[in-house]
């Protein structure tokens, strides 16, 4: 079936609309990152750089580390974005964008998140790698998509007890990362816990300025939480959107975390900087060398 102009929108030179992207501008393993400026933080690592490009906040380089061809891109915040850029990455290798039709036979894409979080819990101190192992949707945006197929109802429920979710509320989505890259990128090095990914960086994620927030409790509900030894570990906004659109679309996902604050105990990194940069140097260590 044919995807309408409207619905799959391109550039006037064939591109896909936000990105900016041909589908040979793209490698097989994608590095996201938020911040644009972080793009050139992960690709000053390459040893060669390609191509490059820029539109709005999602900018694109692609190079190649240790023969292992590698793109960067940067996603903005929040999963509203991961939403823009997760269906346009896919639409590069899975959509044929002269016929507008979907291919036959589907790529899939291993994407690793490389981000900043705080940590929730007061064992993950400041300056550690954190992997998410399930990406707790808090937000509404995978209720768009049918996905019951890619959930974790026992943790759904267990989340919901716990915490008295508010039934006017969107129902979490609770999606687990791929294991492939979870052993592929796994260490001692790197702790591991459920990441909550809210859809806001003030009231959705409990702080205050001037505004009162419907259930003050709520971050101390999430802290507490645990069910057969799964903890929340962080908060942040993208994981679980990357994981629940990584998997309805087939592809493989990863997300790793620089912590560089601890809400349990007030604690924040001295030199934020330095652990991002070990984080990147780590990722792309893993990425690279198997």
């Amino acid at each position: 079936m044919m995807i309408q102009e409207s619905e799959l929108i391109l550039n006037p030179d064939g591109s896909v609309y936000h990105l900016n992207l041909h589908p040979e501008n793209i490698a097989d393993t994608v590095i996201f990152v938020g911040d644009q400026d972080r793009v050139a933080s992960v690709s000053k690592h390459f040893d060669s750089i390609e191509f490059t490009t820029q539109k709005r906040e999602f900018k694109t380089t692609t190079g190649t580390l240790n023969g292992k061809r590698i793109s960067v891109i940067s996603t903005g915040i929040g999963p509203d974005n991961i939403d823009i850029v997760l269906n346009e990455l896919d639409a590069l290798v899975n959509i044929n964008l002269k016929t507008r039709q979907a291919k036959t036979t589907l790529t899939q894409l291993d994407i690793i998140r490389i981000g900043t979080s705080g940590s929730l819990q007061s064992h993950i101190p400041v300056d550690s790698f954190l992997m998410s192992t399930y990406g707790l949707d808090i937000n509404g945006m995978l209720h768009s998509y049918v996905c019951d197929e890619i959930r974790n109802s026992d943790l759904e429920k267990a989340f919901v007890a716990q915490t008295g979710w508010h039934t006017q509320k969107s129902y979490p989505i609770v999606i687990k990362n791929s294991k492939k890259l979870e052993d592929r990128i796994a260490s001692d090095k790197v702790f591991k816990g459920m990441t909550a990914t809210a859809g806001g960086f003030y009231g959705p994620q409990g702080r205050i300025l001037r505004l009162p927030l419907a259930d003050p409790s709520l971050n101390h509900k999430i802290d507490s939480f645990n069910h057969n030894g799964v903890q929340i570990t962080n908060l942040e906004m993208e994981t679980s959107a990357i994981y629940g659109l990584a998997k309805l679309l087939g592809h493989h996902a990863c997300s790793m975390n620089a912590i560089i604050a601890n809400r349990a105990n007030g604690t924040f990194s001295e030199n934020p900087k330095k652990i991002v940069e070990e984080l990147i140097v780590y990722t792309l260590d893993k990425v690279s060398n198997r």
